[in-house]
């Protein structure tokens, strides 16, 4: 089949939701930037068939291009921007944390092994993007006609590349996209983020940071943006958020004192940046998730 054969938007709505494995295609003909919820609690793999993307992932910005296999840890802070070209191609597979813990220990850390990479990014040579772009074409055909036991093929084809992609990094290190040195306001931008990414928890605003890294605030605020896809303001509250989740699993500090750790001192705002980001207050999101104790 060729992609050209696939409709604009592809994936299993009666069933996605019930299954570890999910699979997402999109052809995107103009700008598009993602909507909220940038990090989850899945392992992804992202895929680009054309085009190109900027991706920014954990503190650092990737350039993306076709050929790219991109993998996301669970609960990485993650995002797609345009880049020259903004019409692009490309499928998702999402694999939920429950689907490793069903593996005996050897192939889980197998598996798991590629989202551990220094580089989250494998650039693959034609030989294998011809492999891969033909397992995924595969997959998307069964998702689009959907014959008897399309499911159990799907999530056979998704182990297959799962599999592939931890046995050819295990024979390579990933080289990271990126198509010439990055600046010196992206290597700043960079330590920005990390800065932010271990201080969440203390007052950050941009005329703290601004005086901090010898920026101005409106060249921060500018760059910030270009370079991660996020606003200033959203990253902070979405690092806070991420944290607030964690805290919320896996302690048993009192929601005020999470709101608090996490640097949000107004609680009302802190509800209504957690209920905006998970979908879910505080309490409820707890409620849900916490193990039995």
């Amino acid at each position: 089949m060729d992609i050209s054969q696939l409709p604009d938007t592809l994936m299993d709505e009666k069933n996605g939701n019930s299954r570890p494995i999910r699979i997402e295609f999109a052809r995107r003909n103009g700008y598009f930037s993602m909507a909220t919820n940038h990090f989850h609690s899945e392992y992804e793999i992202y895929y680009l068939f054309s085009g190109s993307r900027y991706y920014f992932i954990k503190d650092r910005t990737y350039a993306v291009q076709p050929g790219d296999l991109v993998l996301i840890g669970s609960d990485e802070v993650h995002k797609t921007s345009d880049k020259s070209s903004p019409s692009h191609e490309r499928i998702l597979l999402y694999f939920r944390p429950s689907y490793f813990a069903a593996l005996d220990e050897e192939d889980r850390e197998l598996l798991l092994s590629a989202f551990s990479q220094d580089s989250p990014v494998l650039r693959l040579n034609l030989q294998e993007r011809l492999k891969v772009e033909e397992l995924l074409l595969s997959l998307l055909e069964e998702l689009m006609e959907k014959p008897p036991g399309y499911g159990l093929h799907i999530a056979h084809m998704a182990a297959e590349l799962l599999l592939f992609t931890a046995r050819t990094l295990q024979k390579r290190e990933a080289v990271p996209a990126v198509e010439e040195e990055p600046s010196a306001m992206q290597r700043k931008i960079t330590e920005i983020v990390r800065y932010i990414n271990a201080h969440y928890g203390e007052p950050l605003d941009l005329d703290g940071l601004s005086a901090r890294f010898y920026i101005s605030k409106s060249h921060l605020s500018r760059v910030f943006k270009e370079t991660t896809g996020f606003g200033f303001a959203e990253y902070v509250n979405l690092t806070r958020i991420k944290e607030a989740r964690r805290l919320l699993q896996d302690t048993e500090l009192s929601i005020t004192e999470i709101s608090i750790a996490t640097g949000f001192n107004n609680f009302s705002h802190f509800g209504k940046m957690f209920k905006k980001t998970t979908g879910l207050s505080p309490r409820l999101y707890r409620s849900v998730n916490s193990p039995p104790r």
